[in-house]
């Protein structure tokens, strides 16, 4: 059974930084692409970057090239999501995601909230 647990959020300053956490389980962890999605409320869940199984080679959404930073260990079947110079408009809740096989797989987000 494949399970997503993120972890990581908080209510954060503007300026500030979170490192939120992805733990997975239930499939072969290094042959898979993951990304990290976020959902603001009323508005669509958007993706906010990918990474390849290898981590070869990653995407970013525009509204956050520069800041976060997406990173894997294999060993610990677990993919890194680090966020530096957060905006309020970056609060929304994150979600990891790993499409495995047919199963598109989702965890059950982590709250990130900034505001001063």
């Amino acid at each position: 059974q494949v399970q997503l647990v993120e972890s990581g959020g908080g209510l954060v300053q503007p300026g500030g930084s979170l490192r939120l956490s992805c733990a997975a389980s239930g499939f072969t962890f290094s042959r898979y692409a993951m990304s990290w999605y976020r959902q603001a409320p009323g508005q669509e869940r958007e993706l906010v970057v990918h990474i390849t199984s290898g981590a070869g080679s990653t995407n970013y959404a525009d509204s956050v090239k520069g800041r976060f930073t997406i990173s894997r260990d294999n060993a610990k079947n677990t993919v890194y999501l680090q966020m530096n110079s957060l905006k309020p408009e970056d609060t929304a809740l994150y979600y990891c995601n790993a499409l495995v096989g047919r199963y598109d797989c989702w965890g059950q987000g982590t709250q990130v909230t900034v505001s001063s």
